[in-house]
């Protein structure tokens, strides 16, 4: 496997990727599974504080990691907003009006808005043909998914322009987290950040956030105990333990073993597990124009990762290129 460190038990490696693909494939239908009974944002909000405490808790006490200070609390507060407020929040809300395994296809088009903020950025390089063609690729299959004329499974274009927003949100949360650790280097407490203390202050930022926004919408009126259902407890459970904890605690510990172009092919595998589960498990309709969505935007996908990838190795071989003589 490209990018895996020689110390690294293939077993664990390979558990990881497991967790990547097909937990995080699956919960889009475990959202619309527990928002059957459970108010949306605060649903989210909960599940993400208790996730985020539990990590928090758990890389202060365990892993020696000191206490944050302010100025990481304000770039978790920031990411966290757009990670979980606008990414997994919309999602959240989109769910009640989007199937899960379109609503997984649009998400899917992240990597593609990464290239697109990316080129917004001071010094940012144009992409190449591959990413150009790969950008035309991904948002045509979105476009095939809310075309009415096209498939009797049209996704509804309000909830489909949430998820597009919550792709957006995700990928500036992204490009932002990365400044975050540039400046925590440049202080002095790169190391001092432990991942998951990292992701637990990203995700308690955010939970309280999903919160509020839950507050805002008056759901504390709608959440009456009485009228939740077993089903939609047991999936909240699934998505606090599995989702969240396991999923980006694998997530965090493979970006520390294998390179990044390796994890990121989780973007080709999640949206194929959230259809196919939606369809098993959910009851959910795919249509012929379903599948060839799916298969455009994740072509689209893999032509922006694939870019990204020979970018990368481009600057690595130019870095040793023009790396001084030792010795």
């Amino acid at each position: 496997m490209e990018g895996l460190r020689p110390r690294a038990p293939l077993g664990l490696v390979l558990a990881a990727f497991g967790a990547i693909y097909f937990i995080w494939g699956s919960t889009y239908l475990g959202i619309r599974i527990a928002i059957e009974s459970l108010p949306p944002f605060l649903m989210a909000g909960t599940r993400f504080i208790l996730a985020g405490a539990l990590l928090y808790a758990w890389a202060r006490l365990r892993s020696g990691s000191p206490r944050p200070g302010l100025k990481d609390w304000r770039d978790a507060a920031i990411v966290g907003g757009l990670l979980f407020l606008g990414g997994n929040g919309l999602v959240v809300w989109a769910e009640q009006k989007v199937a899960s395994g379109p609503a997984a296809l649009i998400i899917a088009t992240e990597p593609l808005w990464i290239v697109l903020v990316a080129m917004l950025l001071p010094g940012a390089t144009r992409p190449g043909a591959r990413a150009v063609l790969g950008l035309i690729a991904g948002f045509a299959g979105v476009a095939m998914l809310m075309a009415p004329g096209l498939g009797s499974s049209a996704v509804d274009p309000v909830g489909a322009a949430a998820l597009v927003l919550a792709a957006l949100s995700w990928a500036i949360g992204s490009i932002y987290s990365q400044a975050a650790g540039a400046r925590a280097r440049a202080r002095g407490n790169g190391a001092v950040l432990h991942a998951f203390l990292w992701t637990g202050m990203q995700m308690l930022c955010g939970g309280s956030m999903q919160l509020m926004a839950g507050t805002a919408r008056g759901e504390w009126a709608t959440a009456h105990p009485a009228d939740m259902t077993m089903r939609s407890v047991l999936a909240f459970l699934y998505l606090v333990v599995f989702g969240s904890i396991v999923g980006f605690t694998a997530y965090s510990w493979l970006l520390s073993v294998c390179s990044a172009a390796s994890v990121s092919t989780y973007a080709y595998v999640n949206p194929v597990v959230a259809v196919f589960l939606g369809w098993l498990l959910g009851g959910e309709h795919v249509g012929s124009m379903t599948i060839i969505a799916a298969a455009v935007i994740i072509g689209g996908v893999f032509l922006i990762l694939h870019d990204q990838q020979r970018a990368a190795r481009a600057a690595r071989l130019s870095t040793l290129e023009t790396a001084p003589e030792t010795g």
